[in-house]
């Protein structure tokens, strides 16, 4: 096939890079899984399944089989402690929070405007305001593309961590994520620990939770649309609390966070603003100008250009602290994922 045949993938990723794949599937049915994944295993390629493409960074053209999940549907029951929620991994995620609200299911309204597609969530183990996909995971459904079978695999199962889980390791290149499996406690408590959650008073409702954490995330995170970007581009750095104590004493507003024994969580976004990187662009790639942790596409931007900044953003942040951070989105090459040292070695 020649180059010249190659499809767009601008339209199917937030940061909005012209880049391309060699071929782009749009699924809406399981039944077409089994004849994608025969004919892409059958001819060797690299595969790559993306669902609202809110975390990836392309580095360059993607020479292999791009699959867009657009599975949808979702069924609710309810035991006597809980609802249950069976969602289809191309549900956008904000829409489903929306939904819960709607039929008096509270529990996700932290979480709310994560961008992306319920399908995405599991794989990157998304979280907000004090938060976790993991909190509420009954099970994963994917399609094993060796066996050809749909798997249900437990949370447990699913490894949880950080942004992390199974899918973006073991499972990352035999699994797509189809459904998830979701648990609602009727007996909903408030989470209110983060940021302006705090003001909010002891018994907020989960409306009021909802409207707090979208008005705060429209106030500082870029509309894709208008601003192409992926959202946080950095993971909060875990450090060893006595790392975390010696910047405390030298930067006594810092914010710091406990995360287990002997360590502490920094604030990303805060140690880039430190850097005076607000607004610090290379070409027509920038930090944003409102939220540091967010690298935005100017328009016309290259994934170079990207790279490139996202280096240099890390690099003046290891400097001043002492502090390596490391991506949160995904980086995708022409054969499949990479990260920001193999790009630049």
């Amino acid at each position: 096939m020649s180059s010249a045949s190659w499809s767009s993938l601008q339209p199917f990723h937030t940061f909005g890079l012209p880049v391309r794949a060699r071929k782009i599937s749009q699924v809406t049915q399981l039944s077409e899984l089994l004849a994608l994944s025969g004919a892409s295993l059958q001819a060797n390629e690299p595969l790559l399944i993306l669902g609202g493409g809110s975390n990836m960074l392309f580095t360059e053209d993607f020479a292999g089989h791009v699959i867009v999940n657009r599975l949808r549907g979702i069924r609710c029951s309810e035991s006597e402690q809980a609802w249950h929620l069976h969602v289809a991994a191309g549900e956008n995620w904000h829409q489903l929070v929306e939904y819960t609200l709607a039929h008096n299911l509270p529990g996700l309204e932290n979480l709310a405007l994560i961008p992306g597609t319920v399908g995405a969530a599991p794989v990157q183990n998304i979280g907000a305001y004090g938060v976790e996909l993991a909190d509420f995971c009954s099970y994963v459904e994917a399609f094993n593309w060796q066996s050809g079978e749909v798997e249900r695999i437990a949370a447990a199962e699913c490894r949880f961590g950080y942004r992390d889980s199974i899918f973006k390791h073991e499972y990352q290149d035999s699994h797509l994520i189809t459904a998830v499996g979701l648990k609602l406690p009727k007996g909903w408590q408030p989470v209110l620990g983060y940021g302006p959650l705090a003001a909010l008073g002891e018994a907020p409702s989960a409306q009021a939770i909802f409207d707090t954490v979208c008005a705060t995330r429209m106030a500082k995170l870029p509309d894709p649309a208008v601003l192409g970007n992926a959202g946080s581009f950095f993971k909060n750095p875990v450090v060893p609390a006595a790392l975390a104590e010696s910047l405390k004493s030298r930067y006594p507003q810092m914010p710091c966070y406990p995360a287990g024994e002997g360590q502490a969580k920094l604030a990303a976004g805060w140690l880039i603003d430190q850097c005076g990187l607000k607004g610090f662009a290379i070409g027509r790639a920038a930090v944003h100008q409102e939220q540091a942790l967010v690298l935005v596409n100017l328009g016309g931007a290259s994934a170079m250009e990207l790279i490139a900044l996202a280096a240099h953003v890390r690099d003046s942040v290891e400097q001043t602290f002492g502090v390596v951070l490391e991506h949160e989105v995904r980086f995708m090459g022409a054969h499949g994922e990479t990260w920001l040292d193999e790009v630049l070695s």
